[in-house]
């Protein structure tokens, strides 16, 4: 029952987002043309908005990450006191409210690489999404579910029970598999198997024989 109000709760909340996101693109277009900036065209900005495909899954992320693809840039736009407790590895540091700085362009403006936003979910991550769409930066994604999603699938991903399909179970393996990677201990790691008894075998008693001494020959010449 709380897993299920908790979700209630986060697609409410992610609905909402969605909504604001969709305003926000609109209004742009609705807005004067002496009140526009240059940037992508209004339309097209809406256009993405209320598209999926800005969106990473956490299992694809995962997967880039272990077998080291050298195509993506991580971004956290968590703020600086968040991201030193914990973040995805090689992550690079930029607060939403830095985002803008100058020197903040040449990490997210980029045309080389495609770039990962994220945050704990996607609340600040969408956000930052949009500011960075506006100023017409291509190749942008963003984590979906967040770092809350990362760590329910890929750091403590949840064991199929015995009624699930063959699918479920080969996706929680190949997600244990990613938490080992990513440095995840498992008690079955540790598991020492029953030691091997090696009956040891009395050493052979070795007897000792003197030997005879030679008799003194008889008689003589």
């Amino acid at each position: 029952m709380v897993n299920r109000k908790v979700a209630k709760v986060l697609t409410f909340r992610y609905t909402i987002l969605a909504l604001i996101l969709v305003i926000l693109a609109a209004g742009l277009v609705l807005l004067p043309k002496y009140q526009k900036h240059e940037g992508i065209n209004p339309e097209e900005l809406l256009s993405k908005a209320i598209s999926p495909e800005r969106y990473i899954s956490t299992d694809l992320l995962a997967e880039k990450l272990v077998n080291q693809d050298p195509s993506f840039i991580l971004i956290d736009v968590r703020d600086e006191a968040e991201y030193a407790k914990y973040s995805l590895p090689n992550a690079i540091n930029i607060p939403l409210k830095k985002l803008l700085d100058e020197d903040s362009i040449p990490y997210l403006n980029q045309s080389q690489y495609n770039v990962i936003l994220f945050s704990n979910d996607n609340f600040n991550a969408d956000q930052a999404w949009l500011l960075c769409s506006r100023l017409n930066y291509k190749n942008l994604k963003v984590l979906k579910g967040g770092l809350n999603e990362w760590y329910k699938t890929i750091i403590n991903p949840t064991k199929p029970s015995e009624n699930m399909t063959a699918l479920d179970f080969e996706l929680y393996s190949t997600r244990k598999a990613a938490s080992m990677f990513f440095g995840v201990a498992y008690p079955e790691q540790f598991k020492v198997d029953k030691p091997v008894v090696v009956k040891k075998t009395a050493p052979k008693k070795v007897i000792t024989v003197e030997k005879k001494k030679k008799k003194p020959a008889e008689g003589g010449c």
